[in-house]
């Protein structure tokens, strides 16, 4: 059955921790990384299609790694609570700054264009876009998830950590999902990038721009977690 669901951020790393669970032999992904059930394939696919993709019956904890998931709305996650009441959520936060910088750079590869031929209101309308929004509106997701599911089933992480101790974080994973650690999780392993990004320095004045976007944003979050994340104001991630 499906034990646990990572939720995003996109661009904050869960290729990194979908590789890595993916070592574990107690793990398994059966749909591979971003199934995309809940924010698309419901609409052409029945819940029970989803239910029987986790029914390994082999005894792995199965998960579902899909960072659209941050930017569902109330009523669908509810019912991902009806279907799956003990879930355990994973929420893995990126600077929403440099979030939205590394999402509108790759938006602007998948549109086969490069920074050379966009103008810098090509990057303020992806900035000021719905989607881009919603995915670095944290205490939204947090508030929404948060409303089905109790603390003890959501644990939140954080970039940072990936550079700064790899290992730690994949420690606590473990132990959230009431595993112990695997050998496959050696210190070469675990700090080797996934789907790192182009690493293109964001402009001062786009920056200004997103700071103004995400400091109420930050703000909210920090209330929400009761946690100082005033460095990401200056962080160059």
């Amino acid at each position: 059955m499906l034990s646990f669901m990572g939720i995003g951020a996109q661009k904050a790393g869960t290729t990194w921790l979908h590789a890595n669970l993916a070592r574990h032999p107690r793990i398994g992904f059966p749909g591979g990384k971003e199934v995309h059930y809940w924010n698309a394939r419901r609409a052409v696919l029945p819940e029970q299609w989803y239910r029987d993709l986790f029914a390994t019956g082999d005894g792995r904890v199965n998960g579902d790694i899909t960072p659209a998931y941050s930017t569902l709305e109330p009523e669908v996650v509810a019912r991902i609570g009806a279907l799956f009441p003990d879930l355990r959520i994973l929420f893995l936060l990126r600077n929403p700054i440099e979030r939205a910088w590394s999402a509108a750079q790759m938006a602007l590869g998948r549109a086969e264009l490069t920074l050379g031929e966009v103008s810098d209101q090509w990057f303020l309308d992806h900035f000021h876009s719905r989607g881009s929004l919603l995915r670095g509106d944290y205490a939204r997701t947090l508030a929404i998830w948060c409303e089905v599911f109790p603390a003890r089933q959501m644990r939140v992480l954080f970039y940072e950590d990936i550079r700064a101790d790899p290992m730690g974080l994949l420690r606590r994973v473990a132990n959230f999902l009431a595993l112990e650690p695997t050998s496959a999780w050696t210190p070469e392993v675990v700090a080797a990038p996934e789907n790192a990004g182009v690493g293109v320095p964001l402009p001062p004045n786009l920056r200004k721009v997103l700071l103004d976007i995400y400091r109420p944003r930050i703000a909210a979050l920090e209330a929400c977690l009761d946690q100082n994340l005033s460095h990401w104001y200056n962080s160059d991630d």
